[in-house]
Formats: C-alpha cells, structure tokens, sequence
C-alpha cells in the first residue's frame, strides 16, 4: 500500500500523523526513499520498503471504528498476575497498533485496574494505549478531544483525564 504526502496514517508505535513529505535517507550505508511524518511535536521517517509497511496502517473508518470500540464495554479479559509478564503481554499486544489491540488493552487495563493497583510502567502503557485510542477516535468520527474524552467516559471507562493530559 502506498501513501501520498498528505494523507493521515497510524504508526504502530506513536499513532495519528500525517505524511508531510518523501525523503531519501541513507539507512544502513544505502539510500532509501522515507516517509517523512509528523506526529504532534514528534518528526519520524519510515522507509517506503515494502518490508517497512506493517509499521504504518490508514486511519480506522468510522463505521469500523463503532464496531471495534464496542468492545471496549465488553467485559474484560484477566491479566497475568505476574508484573513483568502482564507488562510484556501488553506491550506485546500494543506492537502491531491496530485499532482492536489498542481498544482490548484499554479495556482490559481498566478491568485490572478496578480490583489491582496500576505500577508506573503499568500507568504509562494505559496512557499511551489511551491516547492512541483518544487520538485516532477524533480523527474517525471527526470529532474534538473533549468529545472523545466525555464519550470514553461514558461508556464505563473512568479516569482517562486523571491518566492523561491531553486537552
């Protein structure tokens, strides 16, 4: 799949940005042509190789978008017990930036974290797992963070603005 300078893409690892340009960067001694995509205050650049294109997917439609964030009321599933493989499990989850993985840590993170105290590595996946989903809702439904944030709210996923600092 090919993108154009402009189009919205989300990156695996640091969500909703936009393609601003194409460069060639040399990578490990050979030029490569690299999307150049900007990302709030972030700038990164990810060869076009065709190997490369599992780390960049087209934002979530918004009939799609419905269906997937239903699962974040559905009931969640148990964590590991043990700190370091629940935290590797989550992140392991979160690797792939789909939209489905994201909304299933959320939910399940919140899950845990009504009978369990969250650590800090634990609060920074929640976080991060928050905001991809925050920031790629705005952009599907087309609406401002406060919306997603009331909407999130709502359907029984307290605290997101405790968590977070995004306004």
């Amino acid at each position: 799949m090919g993108f154009q300078i402009g189009d919205k893409v989300i990156h695996c690892t640091f969500g909703l940005g936009e393609i601003v340009r194409i460069e060639e960067k040399i990578i490990q001694g050979r030029p490569a042509n690299c999307y150049v995509i900007r990302i709030a205050d972030l700038t990164i650049w990810v060869p076009i190789d065709a190997s490369q294109q599992h780390t960049l997917r087209v934002p979530t439609p918004p009939d799609e978008f419905d269906k997937l964030s239903a699962m974040l009321t559905d009931p969640g599933e148990d964590l590991l017990e043990d700190r370091v493989l629940r935290k590797n499990e989550l992140l392991a989850r979160l690797k792939d930036g789909q939209l489905a993985s994201i909304c299933r840590v959320v939910r399940d993170m919140m899950h845990f974290k009504h009978s369990k105290k969250l650590n800090e590595q634990e609060k920074s996946i929640l976080e991060r797992a928050i905001k991809s989903l925050l920031a790629e809702w705005t952009y599907s439904q087309g609406i401002p963070m406060a919306q997603a944030h009331q909407a999130l709210s709502l359907i029984h996923i307290s605290e997101p603005t405790r968590l977070l600092s995004i306004s």
